[in-house]
């Protein structure tokens, strides 16, 4: 597509005028043409030297997906204008082909040297995962830990399992076994139950300040391991549990605010899990009215998340669990817990 314009241009260098003073510009009346020329592919392109070049590339300008091709005169004419187009396109089809050359082997190769790249990641991963699956730790509990928010069972001392090194496909493991995991969102869920018996003495408290309830139960049980605003993978998370460098649970404590709010508390949990944390939940709080439409809301949710594997069974009125994928291997598996509180003001 062509359209013209009329501009002042600058002839001050012109040998065939006389310019009394030639070191100052000198404007007269002239005229642009402009063409528009539409393409598709890479825009770098344009701007890429080939192999095989000329000291004089052509001129043109690129505006998103349009390529702009002007000339300027004071006596256009249509055949000495249509031949200055004609001859930059054709430089340009010149040079495209020169970078055509170049890039048509590399992309041949690209291919290969992706699988074998993939390859070499995955079996550091499987030799990685077989060196760490040969190794055992203990879950430490407090002997004298408190009941007061906790199940009668939070005396009972467990072993996180992990599984033995194989040959064998990685298959995903958990870093902690199902029962130490609900116990700790027992002793969670048992201090809300508190707040939401007694809500005055919460409802003016933020989400640091809540946390800061529970990291005080839960270290009473894990001897300091739990810890707030703890730096893991990408960014900080709320509460987190780590024995002998290995995180066993990841937190995040969220005020209900509607499906995009729990959407981007997931990707934020996802964020802060590196390829061996397999244990996370989020601690939801409604302060709105009809906390039963917040519970109706939830699994749908997740559903719509696009790493969201499968709902599992979860024997709870206001919690639910998920199983998600990774966000960087969809071979990986991790275990949401969604636990919902009523907290009225």
């Amino acid at each position: 597509m062509a359209d013209q314009q009329e501009l002042r241009i600058d002839v001050s260098q012109d040998p065939n005028r006389y310019i009394w003073n030639p070191s100052r510009p000198f404007y007269v009346d002239g005229t642009q043409v402009r063409l528009e020329i539409p393409f598709e592919g890479d825009t770098g392109l344009f701007k890429t030297r080939a192999s095989t070049y000329t000291s004089m590339p052509p001129i043109a300008e690129i505006r998103g997906k349009l390529l702009l091709l002007s000339v300027s005169g004071t006596d256009l004419t249509s055949e000495g204008t249509k031949s200055q187009f004609d001859r930059t396109l054709s430089e340009i089809r010149e040079h495209l082909g020169w970078i055509e050359n170049d890039v048509k082997p590399f992309n041949e190769q690209l291919g290969q040297l992706a699988r074998e790249a993939i390859e070499t990641r995955r079996q550091k991963l499987l030799d990685d995962q077989n060196l760490v699956a040969s190794l055992g730790f203990m879950l430490k509990r407090r002997d004298n830990a408190p009941t007061t928010y906790a199940a009668p069972e939070v005396r009972r001392k467990t072993v996180p399992e992990l599984p033995k090194a194989s040959t064998a496909p990685f298959q995903p493991e958990p870093a902690l076994d199902m029962k130490n995991y609900d116990h700790i969102l027992k002793v969670v869920s048992g201090m809300v139950q508190v707040m939401e018996r007694s809500p005055k003495a919460f409802r003016d408290m933020q989400e640091e300040d809540l946390r800061t309830h529970f990291l005080v139960q839960l270290n009473g049980h894990y001897e300091g391991k739990a810890t707030g605003e703890t730096f893991n993978f990408s960014g900080k998370t709320d509460i987190l549990i780590r024995e002998q460098d290995r995180n066993i649970f990841i937190a995040e404590c969220k005020f209900w605010s509607g499906q995009k709010a729990l959407l981007d508390t997931i990707e934020q949990i996802l964020g802060y899990t590196n390829w061996r944390d397999t244990k996370t939940a989020i601690l939801l709080f409604n302060r709105n009215k009809n906390f039963s439409q917040v519970l109706k809301e939830i699994p749908g949710t997740v559903k719509n998340h696009p790493k969201y594997k499968r709902k599992l069974e979860y024997k709870s009125e206001t919690g639910f669990r998920f199983t998600l994928g990774h966000r960087d291997d969809e071979n990986r598996e991790l275990i949401l817990t969604i636990l919902g509180f009523d907290i009225p003001r």
